[in-house]
């Protein structure tokens, strides 16, 4: 069970330069709408009145980041990014700990910068469940697609049974101490973890799938774009 002094943060790893975007800039810090697509990210956490605060861990070589409508926002800080997406997460939580002087026990939401399109409907549901969970929560949606298997990436090997299959969104919620040792272990076991959820799993312990929108996507190919300014359309977020 939460405790009722838990509190919730939000933590944006935003160090990736997107080369493979092919963009002049990381595809975070691309225009959607009149607005970078990092600020689509941040706005509804900024806004929601159960998140205490939001971190954001960029590159040190970061140009853009004083272009963003929240680089002088009272609840958004600054951490330094890593090499992978990992490291990023973990530096984000070590400032969370020392200077906003979160505690373990509180409850940390990791989030995408590339995923302009998370609905409030989404955020809140998972911030519910976080209630009544002991180890954390992602949003995901089950798998309708055929998979198919290829090792040569050219001839299809076999299908795949895609009925017990989920694509994991953001955000993933975790406990700050359970994070922080989850990510730590990985590391010392050179482990890959492509999300923040792997690293909980490779404690044996099992994160809560909690069903969100489709439309919760990432910004991955320049198409994407213009399908966001669709979907934030479709919610009603664009003025």
């Amino acid at each position: 069970m939460t405790s009722p002094k838990s509190r919730h943060w939000a933590l944006i790893p935003a160090a990736g330069a997107g080369r493979r975007f092919g963009a002049e800039r990381p595809k975070q810090y691309l225009d959607l709408a009149g607005r970078m697509v990092i600020d689509h990210s941040l706005g509804l956490f900024t806004e929601h009145p159960a998140i205490s605060g939001c971190i954001v861990a960029l590159s040190p070589e970061d140009r853009y980041w004083p272009q963003s409508r929240f680089a002088e926002h009272p609840y958004v800080r600054r951490a330094c990014g890593g090499h992978e997406r990992s490291n990023s997460v973990a530096n984000g939580l070590e400032l969370l700990a020392a200077q906003d002087g979160a505690e373990d026990e509180d409850w940390v939401l990791v989030h995408d910068a590339a995923r302009p399109c998370l609905h409030p409907e989404d955020l809140d549901a998972l911030i519910a469940v976080l209630r009544n969970e002991s180890v954390g929560a992602l949003l995901a949606v089950p798998l309708h697609d055929t998979i198919k298997q290829s090792a040569d990436g050219c001839k299809v090997d076999a299908s795949v049974p895609r009925a017990s299959l989920w694509r994991a969104f953001t955000p993933q919620a975790f406990r700050l101490g359970l994070l922080r040792r989850a990510l730590t272990k990985a590391e010392a076991n050179n482990a890959i973890v492509t999300d923040d959820a792997s690293a909980v799993e490779l404690l044996g312990l099992q994160p809560r799938l909690v069903k969100g929108r489709a439309d919760n996507i990432k910004i991955t190919h320049p198409e994407d774009l213009a399908l966001a300014r669709f979907f934030l359309q479709q919610q009603g977020r664009l003025c």
